[in-house]
């Protein structure tokens, strides 16, 4: 694996290259860790690394990668910049050959994000998206039972993700992640929509497998001199007729990261709550509520498959990545080997990623038209 961004004073870089490395299917051999050469040298330097194999930007890196003896150079790149250099970085990786890793959203808008599938598309390379909350063992479950049938006809989706850090200004302070997660030109059109509101759009539609018909959404700046929503909250009507709630914030006092579904049926309804990922709650007029765990019982090979920890053991957000990067290793193996692979062994991929990409502008289109507040849902 070589790495585009992810220096020593980043968030999101160290977590995937621990995730990555946990199986110990991937190696880190290079990377171009930051726009400035000194902070990818001295990264590349805490990380070990070959000085020859740290570059100072990521066609650099490509390139020279490019010109290495198969075997010996990187075999894929994983990009954890900010959103706007998703695309650029993506295009130029996949038209030189290398598979892909991306942090979500995909791009920084859903026009490159069409782009970048006829990209994929057109060279037959592999490309995953890290949607990483649905690597949880339970999420698997939720979705193993709802495509069983279990839970009857989907009805109702209530799906939340509030934090509490940006209650404050706190991107006119220098805090990094704040900056550029608050700023249109490197984030796109939308805040909290686009940083966490997306993940919750993923999530129901991983555990349902719906889509969303039409929305209507209702977007705000709480904090004074911010610039994209830090607020958003969302009806939405699905594809079968089912009624979701969609709420995401990150200006809920006291909140830490507290994304949570429900999703109930004719049958029965399911409860899952991030910050206690190990347990998945099912509800039934007539059964009651009963608790299932990780690995206790006869979970889904799915849910076993994703498993990493004995009962009991929390299966934590690391281990998510993991399973995405696991996962896309098998992927990878099974293209070298001529195999298909293993459909157990799932991941988030450019599709994804349009359709996260499609909920941000429908999102935005109608926070912003008072008088047709109802918006078709289009990609």
């Amino acid at each position: 694996m070589g790495m585009i961004g992810g220096s020593l004073d980043a968030f999101i870089g160290a977590v995937h290259r621990r995730g990555s490395q946990l199986d110990g299917e991937i190696e880190l051999v290079c990377g171009a860790f930051s726009s400035s050469a000194e902070k990818s040298r001295e990264t590349g330097a805490a990380l070990y690394l070959d000085p020859s194999r740290v570059y100072g930007s990521y066609k650099e890196m490509i390139l020279k990668e490019k010109e290495l003896p198969e075997g010996e150079r990187m075999d894929f790149v994983s990009i954890v910049t900010p959103n706007h250099l998703h695309f650029p970085a993506a295009k130029f990786a996949l038209e030189n050959g290398f598979h892909v890793v991306c942090d979500k959203p995909a791009t920084l808008n859903l026009a490159e994000a069409k782009e970048l599938k006829k990209i994929i598309d057109s060279t037959g390379l592999i490309f995953a998206l890290t949607h990483n909350y649905t690597g949880y063992p339970m999420i698997k479950e939720a979705k193993h039972l709802v495509d069983s049938g279990e839970l009857g006809e989907i009805r109702k989706i209530i799906v939340e993700y509030p934090q509490g850090w940006l209650i404050d200004l706190v991107e006119a302070t220098g805090q990094k992640q704040a900056a550029w997660r608050t700023d249109p030109a490197r984030c796109g059109a939308a805040g909290a929509i686009g940083d966490i509101g997306t993940h919750a759009e993923n999530l129901a539609e991983y555990i349902t497998g719906l889509e969303i018909d039409e929305l209507c959404a209702d977007l705000t700046i709480f904090v004074e001199g911010r610039q994209l929503d830090d607020d958003g909250n969302i009806l939405i009507h699905y594809s079968n007729g089912a009624r979701g709630v969609l709420h995401c914030s990150q200006i809920c006092n006291g909140e830490e990261n507290d994304l949570n579904i429900r999703v109930y049926g004719s049958k029965a309804g399911i409860v899952w709550h991030q910050m206690d990922p190990n347990t998945l709650i099912i509800k039934s007029r007539d059964g009651g509520s009963r608790t299932i765990r990780t690995n206790v019982g006869s979970l889904s090979a799915q849910a076993q498959a994703h498993t990493r920890q004995p009962a009991g053991h929390p299966e934590g957000y690391v281990e998510t990545f993991a399973n995405i990067y696991r996962n896309f290793a098998f992927a990878l193996r099974a293209r070298w080997e001529g195999k298909t692979p293993d459909p157990l062994y799932d991941f988030p991929g450019i599709d994804e990623g349009i359709k996260g990409m499609a909920f941000i502008e429908n999102v935005v289109k109608s926070s912003r038209d008072n008088k047709n507040k109802w918006t078709k849902f289009e990609i």
